[in-house]
């Protein structure tokens, strides 16, 4: 499945609709450009944004999450304009590619688990193998999705810490998946405790 056709699959999903409503929101503050605000890079365009990444986009374009702190799940995205985004992980990520579904990627990059460097690396993302469901304490969502630029790193990460191995375009669907389980957990939260308030209130 293509990446454009897989994120319109998962726009139908309960997460994608949550997304739909922040990019809406976004659209009708974008501003003369018409633009989502997320969609709007706060950067110049840059035909080498990986080129030190963490100091160009130190923070996550969408929870303000530390890159820095966060350089093993970082990603950067892009797009076929020339702007770039920083992100904090595949769940942000996954909220870029939504709102700007209508925008090509030039390349998506991902921090590389495989590598030993204190600050992870970028690697290409497409061919990343990512851990999904291990044991590692996950960014930005309960089920870890961790890359590696080999198979074998992935494979001894799986050894070790359990999860399954996923290409990018199924960690994404992934991703999608746990934003639609989040979304519907916090309505079903929120319902309860209203209906609990009411409860009170009526006694």
């Amino acid at each position: 499945m293509k990446r454009r056709d897989l994120i319109k699959t998962s726009l139908a999903t309960a997460a994608a609709g949550a997304l739909a409503s922040t990019a809406l929101r976004a659209q009708q503050a974008g501003g003369m450009s018409g633009m989502p605000t997320q969609a709007v890079a706060k950067k110049p365009a840059d035909p080498e944004p990986q080129v030190n990444d963490i100091e160009k986009y130190p923070k996550c374009n969408y929870c303000g999450m530390d890159r820095a702190r966060f350089h093993h799940s970082r990603m950067l995205l892009h797009y076929s304009d020339g702007l770039a985004e920083g992100v904090c992980s595949i769940r942000c990520a996954a909220t870029s590619l939504t709102i700007n579904v209508g925008r090509g990627t030039k390349a998506i990059w991902v921090g590389d688990n495989a590598s030993p460097a204190e600050v992870k690396p970028l690697v290409d993302a497409e061919k990343a193998s990512f851990l999904v469901g291990s044991s590692i304490r996950g960014v930005m969502t309960r089920r870890s999705k961790v890359a590696y630029s080999t198979t074998e790193a992935a494979e001894a990460s799986r050894v070790a810490n359990g999860g399954e191995i996923f290409d990018f375009d199924k960690a994404l669907l992934a991703a999608f998946t746990d934003i639609a389980e989040s979304v519907a957990t916090s309505r079903k939260t929120r319902e309860e405790r209203l209906k609990r308030a009411q409860e009170k209130q009526d006694k």
